[in-house]
């Protein structure tokens, strides 16, 4: 019997690919503008792949919508979303609810039988005391013949309900890890395992939420990435921003978060950090580590030693809010790039900036 083809998820639909990003991009949004579709989330993923031409299928209902409406329908919008974007996600979660469901079912039943055998065990218990309690039994081993025959049948009982316990304790703690590694899908960026955007952007709100104290955000662009792909090619880019990656996640603080922020572009929310002195090491240590990493160019056998990055970083502030501390920090990074690069740059506070 054949398998059915796994359907890819987004993030094997959508590869980290920063060319063909690129190109894509410059196809969808004027397709989009043809036909007057908002440059929405929604909207962009589709006209992204209908560029791409994956979707031969998808292609040909976009195209016959933009010929019999005037508008763009959003209900048929967001159908063609699920049905073509996100339908691996769609399928996987209701995969593993399927898989909770026959699951209940099957404890379900074995606890019914499992509760039977309890009552009849307890009826055969009460029925063999009553006879041994009569004045004269004439069947004595008859009834503890009978009892013997109970006991046996509620142990084989409880046995075979044990065994279904244990199969369905594998069967919970397998659909846990589905469920751990589809978050890890959800929330980390692929190519350098940090988080990514997203997630960021939850993890600074939640930081913020319990208060400004000791929250600090460091923002990093890695130098000339554009010139270096250029030159080198993207798969020696991919291969830089996965030591960058790697770096972040060895050099952390406690409580520390790194995430990549887009394309050459990361971020780092530190927590229990009270002033811009120890903000400044921390990025100062990573910025020296970027310096001194060494990749070799295979095809050539060449030691490229001349990466580099630039970063600004701030402290949040009382009423900050995610597009308050990530301007100041990027605001630090654009002057730390215009000083010359390859150096970090605080960005000051309101006490600093009203002396």
């Amino acid at each position: 019997m054949n398998q059915p083809s796994k359907v890819p998820s987004i993030i094997e639909m959508f590869p980290e690919d920063t060319r063909e990003s690129a190109a894509l991009l410059k196809q969808a949004v004027p397709l989009m503008m043809r036909h007057a579709i908002p440059p929405n989330p929604m909207h962009y993923a589709l006209w992204y792949t209908y560029s791409k031409g994956q979707e031969p299928e998808l292609n040909r209902r976009l195209e016959k919508i933009t010929q019999d409406f005037d508008s763009f329908p959003a209900e048929t919008a967001a159908k063609l979303f699920r049905d073509y974007i996100i339908r691996g996600e769609l399928e996987e979660a209701r995969a593993g609810q399927q898989q909770v469901i026959e699951l209940v079912d099957d404890i379900e039943g074995d606890v019914s039988l499992s509760v039977q055998g309890s009552r009849n065990y307890q009826n055969s218990l009460e029925q063999g005391l009553a006879a041994l309690q009569e004045p004269l039994i004439d069947d004595l081993p008859s009834v503890l013949n009978d009892l013997q025959h109970s006991t046996q049948q509620m142990q084989d009982q409880q046995e075979k309900f044990l065994y279904r316990l244990r199969a369905a304790q594998s069967e919970i703690q397998h659909l846990r890890s589905q469920l751990e590694r589809a978050h890890l899908a959800a929330t980390l960026d692929s190519l350098t395992h940090v988080f990514n955007r997203h997630a960021f952007t939850r993890l600074l709100e939640q930081a913020l939420s319990k208060g400004h104290e000791g929250v600090a955000l460091v923002m990093l662009d890695i130098d000339h990435f554009k010139q270096f792909n250029d030159q080198y090619g993207h798969p020696l880019g991919d291969r830089v921003l996965q030591h960058v990656g790697q770096l972040l996640r060895d050099l952390l603080p406690p409580r520390a978060m790194a995430a990549r922020y887009g394309g050459e572009e990361f971020c780092v929310i530190l927590r229990e950090c009270h002033d811009l002195a120890s903000v400044h090491a921390f990025a100062e240590q990573l910025r020296m580590k970027i310096q001194s990493l060494r990749i070799k160019v295979r095809r050539t056998d060449q030691v490229l030693d001349s990466i580099t990055a630039s970063f600004g970083f701030a402290l949040a502030e009382a009423g900050d809010n995610v597009e308050n501390l990530l301007t100041r920090a990027d605001d630090a990074l654009y002057q730390a790039k215009r000083n010359g690069r390859n150096q970090a740059r605080p960005c000051p506070t309101q006490a600093e900036l009203s002396a």
